[in-house]
């Protein structure tokens, strides 16, 4: 019976390849196919006197990605391994200098492995990520990753973000697939509702245009592009304030740090062998001043008594260095609109709060979703039909997506410092909770790391801690004033995190298999 189906599937290839082989119009010797393939990207790439670089059908680009950081680099790289003919626009090639992405939680890094990037952690100095340490009040808690069922190299990695957008850009650009090119994109080519491809001014500030059946915008967080394809509601709950502290050691090796400080969290993690990122959060859109002081002085006389004494010395030197930046957190949920020949993906599609390091994660997986769509479609240039399967990639993305999206607006919220009693409780609930261990520190630490992205876990692990919170209220002899804090406790909760999951979708995320969408097969055309 095996055989059957060997020679069956040997018949079908043979007989889909003379198929297609006819479809193009003429007969192309099978020796020629290396000298093909460079014709077909010197078509590709290569500007015609109007300026514009249009493919006849089926020959030329693929796809179009439209910024080079981690997404788009990722993703450019893992659509050439698959064979399609990319064209990677980014704004600037120079190594960026950020004080976000930073972080890869373990299970981005397992989505890293997956898509064959793991190389790009060598050479930039990555340091191992095992947990976190949580400060509260004088008090600390130690809580792992639960790594014990996978391999010994698999964790977080925490290192310099320009550094590891460079390996993937080389990474990238060294498929022969690969165009990689400097240009600002500054309008997406519509024509009859249907995205063709880009207009982008080059270097040199040459206008041109190019064209593919997919453009896949990853122009990141300041997105130009993205108000065509959603509906952006972007939140700006606070502003990170980094500092690089040098000739220091965290109090907990290869951990990061999380100090609930007040007025809201500070972080600390590892981003070479000799340097520590501190990352101090500011509520609100506003910052104390750099240029006249008033940033120094906030950070030593708040923000300084409240970090571990291990980093205090090494805290106030960075600061007197003067090389302190700034970055509004934005969060925004995902909501799409369905656009034949374009995709949004990484932060120009969804962004949450920075806090749990989750950005990397939800983007890689994204692309891993992306990847097995695309691969049984030989050819893309349906774009109709192609943007109703692709439809499915808004649901199957979902339990990763809002996982993370929903754990770190929920705990930032939480980890942040409040005059309400019920929050003061909420807050302690939290931080007694994982000091537990065992299973209340396991599941949300597999939680947040993307472990085990499960919504309806998410949600029991979040009301546990409500519970525990009003057990803690109510032990050993509850009082009418201690009940009342504890059932606005419990409303408070919910205040938090329901409104988060009904921006997520509380259908895709909870009850995927009864969105139709789940079911979409590939156009078999």
């Amino acid at each position: 019976m095996t055989y059957q189906w060997v020679l069956g599937g040997i018949v079908a290839f043979f007989l889909g390849f003379l198929l297609l082989d006819g479809s193009r119009g003429k007969r192309v010797k099978s020796g020629a196919g290396e000298d093909l393939m460079e014709k077909m990207k010197d078509e590709c790439f290569k500007s015609s006197g109007n300026g514009e670089c249009r493919m006849g059908f089926g020959v030329g680009t693929d796809v179009i990605v439209v910024g080079a950081g981690v997404a788009g680099s990722a993703l450019a790289h893992t659509l050439a391994k698959d064979g399609r003919i990319v064209h990677l626009i980014e704004r600037d090639l120079s190594q960026p200098d950020r004080i976000v992405g930073e972080l890869l939680q373990p299970g981005g890094y397992l989505k890293l492995i997956e898509l064959g990037l793991e190389d790009c952690m060598n050479k930039i100095d990555a340091q191992r990520v095992l947990g976190y340490a949580l400060y509260k009040d004088g008090k600390s808690a130690r809580l792992s990753y639960p790594l014990e069922r996978f391999h010994a190299d698999v964790a977080g990695r925490s290192f310099h973000n320009g550094r590891f957008v460079q390996r993937m850009r080389e990474k990238a650009a060294s498929l022969p697939n690969v165009k990689m090119e400097q240009g600002t994109v500054t309008s997406l080519i519509e024509e009859k509702g249907t995205i063709k491809g880009v207009q982008y001014r080059t270097k040199a500030g040459e206008e041109l245009r190019a064209y593919a059946p997919l453009t896949i915008v990853c122009d990141g967080c300041f997105s130009n592009l993205r108000r065509s394809l959603c509906n952006p509601k972007v939140d700006v709950p606070s502003c990170f304030v980094g500092l690089v502290l040098e000739n220091c050691q965290l109090p907990h090796a290869n951990h990061g740090h999380v100090v609930l400080a007040d007025p809201s969290p500070i972080l600390f993690y590892p981003i070479s062998s000799s340097e520590i990122r501190c990352l101090v959060d500011v509520p609100g859109q506003k910052v104390p001043s750099i240029a006249s002081g008033e940033m120094a002085h906030y950070l030593k006389t708040v923000v300084a008594p409240q970090i571990p004494t291990e980093l205090h010395s090494a805290f106030i030197s960075a600061i007197d260095k003067g090389n302190v930046k700034t970055m509004p957190n934005r969060s925004m949920p995902a909501s799409p609109y369905p656009t034949p020949g374009a995709l949004l993906m990484g932060d120009a599609f969804n962004m949450r709060h920075p806090l749990t390091g989750g950005g990397m994660t939800v983007a890689l997986s994204d692309i891993v979703v992306l990847r097995d769509l695309l691969k049984p479609l030989h050819n893309l240039n349906d774009a109709a039909a192609l943007c109703k399967y692709l439809e499915a990639f808004y649901t199957l993305r979902k339990p990763v997506a809002s996982t993370i999206n929903t754990l770190a607006g929920a705990l930032y919220k939480v980890f942040c410092a409040s005059p309400d009693q019920a929050r003061k409780e909420m807050r302690e609930a939290c931080f007694e909770y994982l000091s537990l261990g065992g299973n209340f520190s396991n599941g949300p630490v597999a939680l947040l790391s993307g472990l085990n992205p499960r919504p309806l876990s998410l949600v029991l692990h979040f009301f546990a801690v409500a519970v525990y919170g009003v057990g803690r209220l109510l032990l050993p002899f509850p009082s009418p004033q201690r009940m009342w804090i504890g059932a606005r406790l419990v409303w408070g909760a919910a205040g938090i995190i329901f409104p988060i999951i009904k921006a997520e979708g509380v259908r895709q995320m909870f009850f995927p298999v009864t969105v139709p969408a789940y079911y979409r097969s590939p156009p078999i055309h």
